[in-house]
């Protein structure tokens, strides 16, 4: 990567609380403006956010993570604060390329890498691509492991209904509709829905150009019979210890892909959260936080 790619981060911190401080910060890579939390010092780790999501979709847990990791929550292009996709997004778009980057740009080695949702199929393709950056793979309730994904994701791609539902959205009480209808699909139990989960994704419906981003994004990513990119074929070349994490009720991603995927894996575990939806870790951050950090601790080098 160029000189002229790389900026030294900008920052604010965001919270305080007794546990280690979350900096909010800014860089440029590749010509992309990114945002990422950061947080902790020790072994890094990568969080990687699903589709509408960003990095705050991890502040459940990030600061339970931080008492023994140096944590990078990574907004991906389109997302969050960070800026849009160079190009924007075409079908087969890799992001992985930007994010090894982005961990270049910050002088950061081989990693722990959490993704969820899309951003486990970039945490996929992230691991295959340099499997000597990975030293262990979480994948929680990952894109890329299966065709099935829940018939509305779907039908959004198809031309003029994805333009339609965005007018929907912009009716009066539509922006509301949306919301509560995305969160009915991506939680077991809507009371288990943080008010500032939904505040956010609310507020993000509502920016100027976000709806037409995000149904570009669907389109990379699916068409009318599911997900365009399936490597369950490709996981037997992951040599490193992986960690899947699925909701038992996910309504997006069918958990039977967990144990596809579990099954296929040289190196593979499988952590079922048996009551909880599409996000094991807003759903059940501490649960979710307790997996996680004993997975990191059967796995420290001290090095």
């Amino acid at each position: 990567m160029s000189a002229s790619s790389r900026s030294v981060p900008s920052e604010h911190v965001v919270e305080d609380q007794g546990e280690p401080l979350v900096h909010d910060r800014r860089i440029r890579v590749d010509g992309v403006d990114l945002q990422y939390l950061e947080a902790g010092y020790g072994p890094p780790l990568l969080l990687v956010h699903g589709h509408e999501q960003s990095a705050t979709s991890w502040r459940w847990v990030v600061p339970v993570l931080a008492r023994t990791h140096r944590v990078l929550a990574l907004s991906l292009p389109g997302h969050g604060d960070s800026g849009p996709a160079a190009g924007g997004y075409a079908p087969g778009a890799d992001l992985a390329p930007l994010v090894a980057d982005f961990l270049d740009t910050l002088g950061v080695g081989a990693l722990h890498v959490v993704g969820n949702s899309i951003g486990g199929a970039v945490a996929l393709r992230l691991a295959l691509a340099d499997p000597g950056r990975v030293r262990t793979l979480i994948l929680v309730d990952s894109a890329g492991l299966g065709r099935e994904v829940h018939p509305l994701l779907a039908l959004d791609t198809l031309p003029i209904i994805g333009e339609l539902a965005i007018m929907i959205s912009r009716l009066p009480g539509g922006d509301v509709g949306r919301t509560s209808m995305s969160a009915a699909m991506l939680f077991a139990q809507p009371s288990r829905v943080p008010k500032e989960f939904f505040d956010e994704q609310h507020a993000l419906g509502r920016r100027p150009g976000q709806l037409e981003a995000s149904t570009a994004m669907a389109r990379a990513l699916f068409d009318a019979t599911g997900q365009r990119e399936v490597l369950l074929d490709r996981l037997p070349e992951l040599t490193m210890p992986t960690l899947v994490v699925w909701g038992g009720r996910d309504y997006v991603l069918p958990a039977s892909q967990a144990q596809a995927t579990v099954d296929r894996l040289p190196h593979g575990r499988l952590a079922l959260f048996a009551d909880c939806g599409h996000l094991p870790h807003v759903e059940s951050p501490a649960r979710f936080a307790t997996v996680l950090s004993d997975w990191l601790a059967e796995h420290h080098d001290s090095s």
